[in-house]
C-alpha cells in the first residue's frame, strides 16, 4: 500500500515547497506520498499532450488505483476522498495520483484512470494544485483517524 503523485513539470517552487513540507511533516504512511516529477514535453499543444500522456502510461500497472486530476472530472468532498483513499490503501493498492501537463492528457490516459477527479471547475496552476493536493491528503488522513483538523 503506497501513495504516489506523478506530476508533469519542474520541481516545486520555493513557496510551494514550503507549503507542501508543512503538510508532509504531518502525514504518516500510507498517506505520505512519493513524488515523481516528470519533465515537460519539448513539444507544444496536442503533440505535448500526446508525448506526456504516453510517458505517463508507461508508468501505470494493472494493479494501480489511478486518480487523474482534471477540471472536467468528478467533484468530491473531503470525506468522500478520505473514504476512497482508505478503501484503496486498505486493499494494499498503489494509489497513483496524476497531475498532467499544461496541455492536459489524452483520452487514452483519461480512460485508464480509475477515477477522474476535479478539485474545482476552475483551472489552477500546477504548482498550486500540488499544494492543494497535499493539504487534502492531510485532511483525508485526519478524517480517517478522527482528528480535529476537519470540521463538518
Amino acid at each position: 500500500m503506497s501513495l504516489h503523485i506523478l506530476t508533469v513539470g519542474k520541481k516545486h517552487e520555493s513557496w510551494v515547497a514550503e507549503g507542501i513540507e508543512r503538510y508532509q511533516k504531518r502525514l504518516k504512511a500510507p498517506f505520505l506520498p512519493e513524488w515523481v516529477l516528470m519533465a515537460h514535453s519539448a513539444y507544444d499543444g496536442l503533440k505535448a499532450r500526446q508525448d506526456e500522456s504516453e510517458r505517463i502510461l508507461l508508468r501505470l500497472t494493472a494493479y494501480d488505483y489511478v486518480i487523474l486530476l482534471d477540471e472536467r472530472g468528478k467533484t468530491l468532498d473531503s470525506p468522500a476522498l478520505a473514504g476512497i483513499l482508505e478503501e484503496q490503501l486498505d486493499r494494499s493498492k498503489k494509489v497513483l495520483i496524476i497531475i498532467g501537463g499544461a496541455f492536459g492528457v489524452t483520452d487514452e490516459l483519461r480512460n485508464k484512470a480509475t477515477l477522474v477527479w476535479s478539485l474545482s471547475p476552475l483551472v489552477f496552476p500546477h504548482q498550486l494544485v500540488r499544494l492543494i493536493l497535499t493539504e487534502q491528503l492531510y485532511r483525508a488522513q485526519q478524517i480517517i483517524v478522527g482528528g480535529s483538523y476537519h470540521h463538518e
